[in-house]
């Protein structure tokens, strides 16, 4: 029997995975203990989508295992060895601002849980391939330092640039920068599957993701941005902007696009291969472009502060350069702009809160 095992099952990228691979595979094991509502409160539960996954996906079977408990885990391997043919493990503790509050938990999810994976996917079926789902955020505040330019509603790198116009690559430094203890958790995280790939020749692929969206999400305000935003919009819940005049960037990756980078990747794997994958120059917006979308799409004029301060370490201006993977896997091109992705969560959304 052919299995796909993914982490994080309940969650954003690990159910859009499930949902994807479930024709590539006879049994689709996910495990998800719901750490999202420890993280960030019941409301932030992947519950629902649990029992969605249970109910519409006839192969999945659902593990309610923490990552952390290696013995658990190693039970799950060694009943279905080398059956198992890829893993994508998506399971993670995620917030840049919650990481300070509990540096044990996130370290031992983020760091340890990953080894756990690594580990136990060496023993038991090191064929498989494996896929980790990393941060631009291992990127620490580096990319604040490049030649920004103010506009209206944005800030954007200097077009002149000579380098970073298409945005930034996998070449940007890791180290010498301030990346936040979830920045640096993952950074251990990253490191760790490429050097499983390069150092005992397994098939890892470490994709850097930008900002995660879709339908699929449970946004909170510590996580979610396009997710927990389109909420305090339907909800006309006060919002709070954290610095930088509301104009800065991100790009944002629809969690289908992302697992289909996923596929193409398992379809011709390598080992030890980095790719940054965010929505890059097709998907981007800045905070003001995103509240202007959610105002339109729900009809609500949003009730938003602004701070003047800035999230400690936090990005003015992050766009993925996606040619690395392009090159690679040609074939792949992203579907989902911004508009379209938070339609679909203002509609997700409208179902959930009906």
């Amino acid at each position: 029997m052919s299995v796909a095992l993914i982490t994080g099952s309940g969650g954003l990228i690990g159910s859009a995975a499930v949902r994807h691979f479930a024709s590539r595979f006879e049994r689709i094991i996910g495990i998800d203990n719901d750490m999202r509502s420890v993280f960030f409160g019941a409301e932030a539960s992947t519950r629902w989508n649990v029992d969605r996954l249970k109910e519409g996906v006839a192969s999945y079977v659902h593990h309610d295992i923490d990552i952390r408990d290696r013995e658990a885990l190693e039970k799950l391997f060694k009943e279905h060895g080398t059956s198992i043919g890829l893993i994508v493990h998506a399971a993670a503790q995620p917030s840049h601002d919650k990481a300070a509050q509990i540096p044990y938990l996130d370290f031992e999810v983020n760091a340890n849980g990953t080894l756990n994976m690594l580990e136990l996917t060496r023993q038991h079926c090191p064929e498989a391939v494996f896929i980790f789902t990393s941060t631009n955020k291992v990127y620490g505040d580096n990319p604040n330092f490049l030649p920004l330019v103010e506009l209206e509603t944005r800030w954007e790198v200097a077009s002149d640039h000579p380098y970073y116009k298409e945005g930034i690559d996998e070449h940007m430094s890791i180290d010498h920068t301030k990346h936040s203890l979830f920045g640096a958790s993952k950074v251990a995280a990253d490191v760790m599957v490429q050097e499983y790939g390069r150092y005992f020749g397994m098939k890892t692929g470490t994709f850097r993701g930008g900002c995660l969206t879709g339908p699929g999400h449970s946004g909170a305000q510590l996580h979610g941005f396009l997710s927990y935003l389109m909420k305090c919009a339907i909800t006309k819940t006060p919002y709070t902007i954290f610095g930088y005049k509301g104009k800065q960037v991100r790009d944002n990756i629809h969690s289908d696009d992302l697992v289909a980078m996923f596929d193409a990747f398992y379809q011709a794997p390598r080992s030890g291969e980095v790719y940054n994958a965010g929505g890059g120059r097709f998907a981007n917006c800045s905070m003001l472009e995103a509240i202007m979308l959610c105002e339109r799409i729900t009809g609500n004029k949003m009730n938003v502060t602004l701070s003047d301060d800035n999230r400690i370490g936090d990005h003015i201006w992050y766009v993925s350069d996606l040619s690395h993977f392009k090159e690679h896997y040609p074939g792949w091109q992203p579907r989902y702009g911004i508009e379209e992705t938070l339609v679909q969560i203002f509609e997700e959304f409208k179902r959930r809160l009906a």
